[in-house]
């Protein structure tokens, strides 16, 4: 099936000179380049973004959670967080989020192909780049981790963001695009 999905190639990647390989990469897999431009996005426009509900926000601490209880950290986390509640949690993380994206400009990007929306998460790999596959861009361009952001209360730098689904990739896509300048 034919589908769009929207990339963004965050501050890190764009500090570092990344945005052609990152592009390069996708474009190479076989995927078109239907929209692109640089844009520096207002509080409210991530708040669209990253839309979350309870459940969403309660996950995102929940995953918090068990990563620092994996990697031997639980008691550090819940005393960085101040808290074992993952709704609490969830919500700073939701702050980051917003603080991150909202910091410096990205670049947007709207990809169409075949099946374009799981293909391209396979691309771009792992959220934590310390523990992406290398042949990933996180894996071969990452230089961050998920231990050392959390560690220093901040979102972790992972280059770039894929939607996930096509739901989340309908929604992004119009948070950042008019439908004018989407080509056909």
């Amino acid at each position: 099936m034919i589908e769009k999905t929207l990339v963004l190639i965050q501050k890190d990647a764009m500090a570092r000179n990344l945005a052609g390989e990152i592009i390069s990469r996708i474009e190479k897999a076989g995927f078109a380049v239907k929209a692109l431009k640089m844009v520096r996005p207002s509080d409210a426009m991530a708040r669209r973004h990253y839309t979350t509900s309870d459940e969403q926000i309660v996950g995102m601490g929940n995953k918090t959670l068990k990563a620092a209880k994996e990697s031997g950290r639980e008691e550090e986390v819940m005393r960085m967080f101040e808290t074992e509640d993952p709704k609490k949690i969830g919500n700073v993380l939701h702050s980051w989020l917003i603080d991150f994206i909202t910091e410096k400009p990205v670049l947007a990007i709207v990809f169409e192909g075949e099946d374009v929306i799981k293909k391209v998460r396979a691309i771009v790999g792992y959220t934590d780049p310390a523990k992406a596959e290398k042949g990933t861009i996180r894996g071969d361009l990452g230089s961050d981790s998920i231990e050392r952001a959390n560690k220093e209360m901040r979102k972790v730098e992972n280059l770039i963001h894929a939607s996930d689904s096509p739901e989340s990739s309908e929604r992004e896509i119009a948070v950042w695009f008019e439908e004018n300048e989407i080509h056909k």
